[in-house]
């Protein structure tokens, strides 16, 4: 037999809340489970659980993605919250609740001390104060940020990308992108702390001085705009863009099953309606394609990739289409854990699971050979509902791996 642990959530209506027009449904009832079963056996109860009721999985993403020795977070409306204790105990399966009303949870996420009515790096802001402050930093550092607009969104709004770094000629660069999955929150939330801490550090912090001084870095603060906006407006677990696809009235495809690398195959749905939707083609949604020309035009000086997520606390690499390991392995190895986080580390399909078309692993193959995931706080305690309370610490560790990475010394020599 094989040890397999669960978390399942649930939910049920729709509030309103005075910093959204709409809140997620409620209230969610949250499970960490520890099974003896046989693993065909727990698999056998999820895919009956998936058949039964309506279920969203928060982690891994798909029941598909389920194997040994992992815990399984997922939701079900809160009126069947019943029906599915009842099934997990049938099954033997000892779970313990962890939270009981969403709602509260949810509330809880404006914690922050702060009480700025514009823009603050240790609040959530929505979409409208991000493009606002994407102009202003930049209005106010022309010395080291400058904005540009590289596409438009689905819905038509201008997706911006800013270059932080001082003035040179020939300079190598990073890209770094925050925002693909609309319900996580705390990824934005890191794109605008590093480009404060780039900023209002250079000059006085060495690592971040020699960082700017020999590297620019491209930094598109959100990527998934509509979808976004539509979890501060609608349903705060939106997790896809907001396009519409042909012969179905589900909306959206998941960008990070949209690139071409190993598109939809392991780990990526081709119904419009699952949450891993790989989308209609590679680069169907105008957000990835964007993405994407960009990199293609700037192929030659972009050196190293990084995309930021939630939740797991990792930092993976390539490849998560295949078990296949990239050439510079142990050389991703040894830069993943340069830094002494807390964070897991490897590379994404031995350690969570197959998930094929997504940014990093199209990165490498196009040639960046530094390409990182990080999936930021937490581990489940509150899953993608992290409260505000918790954005300077984890912006602060990670900003301090992501500073300690690229400035390995074979980084920066491979990129001048």
């Amino acid at each position: 037999s094989r040890r397999i642990s669960s978390c399942v959530l649930l939910t049920t209506l729709l509030l309103i809340h005075p910093r959204m027009k709409f809140l997620m449904k409620l209230p969610y009832y949250y499970y960490q489970a520890r099974d003896t079963n046989l693993t065909i056996t727990i698999t056998y109860v999820y895919i009956f659980i998936c058949s039964t009721f309506q279920i969203d999985f928060w982690n891994p993403e798909t029941i598909t993605q389920v194997k040994p020795e992992m815990r399984v977070d997922f939701r079900v409306e809160a009126d069947k919250s019943s029906d599915v204790e009842s099934l997990l105990e049938q099954s033997g399966v000892e779970y313990e609740i962890l939270i009981d009303n969403l709602k509260t949870v949810l509330d809880a996420q404006f914690d922050s001390n702060v009480r700025a009515t514009g823009h603050n790096y240790e609040k959530y802001n929505n979409w409208e104060t991000i493009a606002a402050w994407t102009a202003d930093i930049a209005a106010q550092n022309a010395n080291l940020v400058s904005r540009t607009e590289i596409g438009t969104t689905f819905q038509g709004r201008p997706i911006y990308l800013l270059k932080v770094g001082k003035s040179g000629s020939n300079k190598k660069a990073i890209f770094m992108d925050c925002g693909f999955h609309a319900r996580e929150w705390i990824s934005p939330a890191f794109c605008q702390w590093f480009v404060k801490e780039a900023v209002s550090t250079y000059g006085s912090d060495t690592l971040m001085t020699r960082l700017l001084n020999n590297l620019d870095f491209y930094i598109l603060p959100v990527l998934n705009i509509d979808g976004y906006v539509y979890t501060w407006t609608n349903y705060r677990m939106w997790r896809k863009t907001r396009s519409t696809n042909s012969g179905s009235s589900c909306i959206g495809t998941d960008p990070n099953r949209n690139f071409n690398a190993g598109w939809c195959s392991a780990g990526a749905s081709k119904r419009p309606c699952d949450d891993t939707y790989c989308g209609s083609a590679p680069e169907s949604e105008k957000e990835t394609k964007a993405l994407a020309d960009f990199i293609r035009k700037n192929l030659s000086t972009i050196k190293a990739y990084l995309t930021i997520h939630s939740y797991s606390q990792m930092l993976l690499f390539p490849y998560s289409y295949t078990y296949s390991v990239p050439e510079n392995y142990a050389e991703l190895v040894k830069l993943a854990s340069l830094y002494g986080t807390k964070y897991t580390f490897g590379s994404g399909a031995s350690t969570i699971y197959l998930a094929a078309g997504g940014s990093d692993d199209w990165a490498y193959d196009q040639g960046i050979k530094y390409s990182f995931t990080f999936e930021l706080r937490d581990t489940g305690r509150y899953g993608f509902a992290l409260p505000e309370s918790q954005i300077k610490p984890t912006c602060e560790e990670t900003l301090k791996a992501v500073k300690y990475i690229y400035n390995a010394n074979y980084i920066l020599s491979y990129a001048l």
